[in-house]
C-alpha cells in the first residue's frame, strides 16, 4: 500500500507533499534531517494521507496535489477553504 502525504513543519508552517509505501519510516526519515529538502522545518507532522494500491496512481496524485500550489485546491483537500 503506497501513501500519499502532507506534512506541516511546526517550525515554519511550511508544508511538504511526498508519497512512500512506508508512511511512518519516511516521517522518521524526514524529522531526523536526513530529508535535504526538509531538514530546516524539522519537527514534521502528517497533517494529510491518502492511501493507494499501485506507486504509479500514488505518484500521479502526488503530482496533482503538488500542482495546486498551495492554493484554493490545496486548502480544500486539507479543510481549510470554506466556499
Amino acid at each position: 500500500m503506497y501513501q500519499v502525504y502532507i506534512l506541516r513543519s511546526e517550525k515554519t508552517g511550511k508544508h511538504y507533499i511526498g508519497s512512500t509505501e512506508f508512511i511512518e519510516d519516511r516521517l522518521v526519515r524526514h524529522n531526523s534531517g536526513f530529508v535535504k529538502s526538509t531538514k530546516g522545518g524539522i519537527p514534521w507532522v502528517c497533517i494529510y494521507n491518502e492511501p493507494y494500491e499501485s506507486r504509479s496512481v500514488a505518484c500521479q496524485r502526488e503530482k496533482e496535489i503538488k500542482s495546486y500550489k498551495g492554493g484554493i485546491k490545496f486548502k480544500r483537500l486539507l479543510g481549510l477553504w470554506k466556499d
